[in-house]
């Protein structure tokens, strides 16, 4: 059995994101088809969307649905989804790009070197949105106003990014948050 463990989305108690060993699934992107267990729960109304990340698989509930009701049923069908690789398909979709790879490497440098580097000269930056191949982020603390931000957003972020993710468009920092 695959292992997996729930982790709440802030601001989407709709969402559960399951984690699970990286490269579990041939694909990131959402579900077109899924294995029997989870396809139930789809057409039942329980789950209203299902996207493969790289290490984790995001479980969306239809409205009205709570975690507290459904939880145990998604978990038991997502173990057993788990162990048939080939049930999964990756929905087609030319006007989507699948930022879901580039979302979790911006969140890992903002929770990592470049978070480090804000925090030291007593800043935060937070992970926004991820967009159609855009990244944007809100500047907070000493971060807000700064003039070397964009530098830190460029050289700390963009650069490390485009490295691994030539979809990506570019950062921007969302002068609503800050």
């Amino acid at each position: 059995m695959i292992p997996i463990h729930p982790q709440p989305i802030a601001g989407h108690p709709e969402q559960l994101r399951w984690i699970t060993p990286a490269g579990v699934l041939p694909f990131t992107g959402v579900a077109a088809t899924l294995p029997a267990p989870l396809a139930a729960l789809r057409d039942d109304g329980t789950l209203a969307q299902v996207r493969v990340e790289p290490a984790a698989i995001l479980t969306t509930l239809h409205p009205g649905r709570q975690w507290s009701h459904d939880g145990a049923r998604v978990r038991t069908a997502l173990h057993a989804a788990l162990a048939d690789p080939s049930g999964w398909t990756r929905a087609d979709s030319c006007d989507e790009p699948d930022d879901a790879p580039l979302r979790d490497a911006a969140q890992q440098l903002l929770d990592g070197s470049v978070s480090d580097l804000a925090r030291s000269h007593g800043g935060h930056i937070e992970l926004v949105d991820v967009r159609n191949g855009t990244v944007t982020v809100a500047l907070a603390g000493a971060c807000h106003g700064c003039p070397a931000a964009r530098t830190t957003l460029r050289q700390g972020l963009e650069d490390q990014l485009r490295k691994h993710h030539p979809q990506l468009r570019g950062v921007t920092a969302d002068p609503a948050h800050g």
